[in-house]
């Protein structure tokens, strides 16, 4: 299966929208970056809401826009489906109604017939737990259940590509969480490939598989996810947000402390693998996990500390510690605080320390340290 392209330029007031993209065929990949960094305008282009320059956009195989050939499929031609920030449900109708306007598109031969997508469209409505719903006006529905709604109404024309643009922006934290979950489940479960918009840390770290960063029209970074946040200088996450991405291998479940021990993917130094890391576990309502099982984990910046000897962990309330190299320092949000990029065998960590420490310890690039890991969050 190929890589989709999409490379085009706009024009906007402020700047000039240039991206020439080759992303992977499956998975999320997030467009990232502040307001007005022209992420939206992508995704329009994308959908053919807006016409870009120069462009050539190729999904699945299919071309829907090349400027050389004078190739332009409007919007309804192109297999895709869109959900924005508000979920824009019919208030007149009830949820299945709603969900039956999405296939519509079947009627024009475009797609697969009548009979599979409803088929789909079931699909869909197990996927997203709203089975219960189909009775409902979406008047009575909350902001988490109408968008899970009008995500199952986008998947219903059995897109080629699903664009998201900031679906969670408009819903409270609560909310939030309770749709994310859903949205990690269509990605583990659908080959359906999704552009999903946002500018949350937290959906970044949660769905992304490929990252595109984009800063005034212009792409500043792409790639895997955990490796594009290492590789970029300065962090892309601030302040709080400051972290760093690994995946795991569940390897141990220790039911009298609540802990699971997981090996950091693919990792060694000098050939030895690093000790497992410990973070809390609760058994799933769904199941109990298996040994084997991927996992991704996020830790904070501010929740790593260096250490340039190694410690007794028996005389530190601190459990995970990794042996590291200091790859670089770089200058934090605040005077006070350094940033330090730490290579654990092929994982990244970033830790924040005092500029005071850097100097009294003292520390340097290219140095080994222990570094101690307070907490780790499971984030996928």
């Amino acid at each position: 299966m190929s890589n989709h392209t999409i490379r085009l330029t706009l024009a906007r007031p402020d700047f000039a929208l240039q991206v020439d993209l080759a992303l992977p065929p499956r998975g999320i990949t997030v467009l990232f970056g502040p307001s007005g960094s022209g992420k939206t305008s992508l995704l329009r282009c994308v959908a053919g809401l807006e016409r870009g320059q120069q462009a050539l956009i190729r999904i699945a195989g299919q071309v829907w826009q090349d400027d050389s050939q004078q190739v332009f499929l409007p919007t309804w031609q192109r297999p895709l489906g869109y959900v924005f920030q508000e979920a824009s449900l019919f208030d007149h109708l009830n949820v299945q109604r709603n969900l039956e306007y999405g296939l519509h598109r079947a009627q024009s031969g475009l797609l697969r017939d009548r009979s599979t997508l409803r088929i789909s469209l079931n699909e869909a409505i197990e996927l997203l737990g709203i089975g219960h719903l189909l009775k409902r006006r979406s008047t009575e529905l909350s902001g988490g259940e109408r968008q899970r709604v009008a995500i199952a109404r986008a998947l219903a024309s059995q897109p080629q590509l699903l664009l998201l643009d900031e679906p969670l922006a408009a819903l409270d934290h609560a909310r939030r969480q309770e749709i994310l979950p859903w949205l990690q489940r269509l990605r583990d479960e659908l080959h359906i490939p999704m552009l999903y918009v946002t500018h949350s840390a937290d959906e970044l770290a949660r769905l992304a598989d490929t990252l595109v960063v984009l800063k005034a029209g212009q792409v500043v970074a792409q790639g895997p996810v955990a490796q594009t946040l290492a590789a970029h200088d300065p962090p892309l996450l601030t302040g709080d947000d400051t972290a760093s991405l690994m995946d795991a291998t569940l390897r141990e479940l220790d039911a009298d402390w609540s802990l699971a021990g997981v090996a950091l993917d693919g990792v060694a130094v000098d050939g030895q693998a690093l000790p497992l890391v410990w973070l809390p576990w609760s058994p799933s309502p769904s199941g109990s996990a298996a040994i084997g099982q991927r996992l991704r984990l996020r830790v904070l910046a501010r929740d790593v500390s260096v250490l340039t000897a190694k410690p007794q962990a028996h005389h530190s309330s601190i459990q995970n510690l990794l042996p590291c190299v200091i790859e670089a320092i770089a200058a934090d949000a605040h005077p006070a605080h350094a940033l330090l990029k730490l290579r654990c065998g092929n994982a990244w960590l970033l830790a924040r320390v005092t500029r005071r420490a850097v100097h009294t310890l003292p520390l340097a690039a290219g140095q080994t340290v222990w570094a101690q890991v307070k907490s780790v969050a499971l984030v996928a």
